[in-house]
């Protein structure tokens, strides 16, 4: 029988209520190269990287931070990039003790490192392993060469298979992101493929369907009609099969991309998605702070070399430190919230916002078949939902 597309999973450490969760966000924005399906802050350098220079900035801007919100237990911390993995094991060390220095960190809270399978060595992942890092998660994205070379990877199928032999000997935590509805990719490929990726999996994998964003190398190959993706209907059916697969196989969907054993999910991204507070320290990182009753959304230089001055004559990378308003925080944790399996608790949109969602809106998405209200009047989005959650959301936030 199929399981359900609503797992309830366990609190983990530091998450068992709203409001109980702190996380602390390093983006280190270093490649070895740009993918051309990329749109994150990330960049290539072909001259050495400084990297004493930017752990102290890194200390220095956590410390800013801690400043403006001192008396916070971390719960997790998450490196991400970039390419994290191409960091000295002791500037990782480094990052951890400022941010220990600053803040209390939880006993067990989950620390992540992501990784690209180019830049796996046993050595190196156990230099993290001993400067702190508990989690890995692996950027292999597909499981075939071709694709890979078509994503512009710089790793092999059997490389990144080898990559993730060495996190599960070096960490009891780890995870990989795959990326599908990739070009000329069939159901029946990607079943296989997802299969595979599921037996190497311990716990927990993202999957990703290919989005074409604008301004990287794949969106003007998409408008030239060089880069053919997978039709509306097909895109569906890949869905429609990673859930089936997934849920088989005991990886149910705890968020919209996202994939996990019972207990296993990532504790850090359930921050972001349960609208909790985190830090972002690093060049374009991004912020939630609660300071003085009131929700700060920040965000970082992002050019790494402007961040670093910025940090070095002012403390701090920040570029943009907004005051978000009822209605914008309410809206934030609709978006964020729905695309958890768990849902969100209406009361607290309520809190956030001073007004209830709309009862008769609520009804007709209920009529369609798009969301579901249990007992309790917790809320959630249907399997069938999900695919047009964009939607489900700016009708209820309307």
């Amino acid at each position: 029988m199929q399981k359900s597309p609503h797992p309830h999973p366990p609190p983990q450490a530091g998450q068992g209520k709203e409001g109980s969760a702190f996380g602390v966000y390093v983006h280190w924005p270093f490649c070895l190269s740009k993918c051309p399906y990329c749109d994150f802050n990330s960049h290539v350098r072909h001259a050495a990287i400084d990297e004493d220079r930017f752990a102290r900035a890194f200390a220095r801007e956590i410390e800013t931070t801690a400043a403006r919100a001192p008396g916070r237990e971390v719960t997790s911390i998450f490196l991400g990039g970039g390419t994290p993995s191409l960091m000295r094991p002791q500037t990782v060390g480094a990052i951890l003790e400022a941010i220990a220095k600053n803040w209390r960190v939880a006993s067990g809270a989950e620390v992540t490192l992501e990784a690209n399978p180019t830049s796996v060595e046993a050595t190196r992942f156990a230099g993290y392993r001993a400067a702190g890092i508990n989690r890995v998660s692996l950027g292999v994205q597909a499981l075939d060469d071709a694709s890979l070379k078509m994503l512009g990877r710089l790793h092999s199928a059997r490389e990144a298979l080898d990559a993730v032999a060495i996190a599960r000997r070096s960490f009891e935590r780890y995870s990989f992101d795959l990326i599908y509805a990739r070009p000329d990719q069939t159901a029946d490929a990607w079943t296989r493929e997802l299969t595979l990726a599921i037996n190497e999996a311990a716990e927990h994998l993202s999957l990703y369907q290919l989005t074409i964003e604008e301004g990287t190398p794949f969106f003007g190959l998409h408008a030239a009609g060089k880069l053919k993706t997978p039709d509306e209907a097909l895109a569906r059916t890949l869905y429609d099969v990673t859930q089936e697969v997934c849920d088989l196989n005991g990886l149910s969907a705890y968020e919209i991309s996202n994939h996990a054993r019972a207990g296993a999910e990532c504790r850090h991204n359930l921050v972001y998605w349960r609208g909790e507070e985190y830090a972002g320290i690093g060049p374009g990182a991004h912020g939630r702070l609660d300071i003085d009753g009131m929700r700060h959304a920040t965000s970082t230089e992002k050019r790494p070399e402007a961040w670093l001055m910025r940090v070095e004559a002012s403390g701090h990378g920040v570029v943009v430190d907004d005051l978000l308003n009822s209605e914008e925080r309410a809206d934030e944790f609709l978006l964020m919230g729905l695309r958890l399996a768990e849902g969100i608790d209406p009361r607290r949109y309520l809190a956030l916002s001073g007004r209830p969602l709309d009862p008769r809106r609520i009804a007709l998405l209920r009529e369609q078949g798009a969301i579901t209200v249990d007992q309790d009047g917790r809320l959630r989005v249907t399997q069938a939902g999900f695919p047009v959650l964009d939607a489900v959301v700016a009708d209820l936030a309307a």
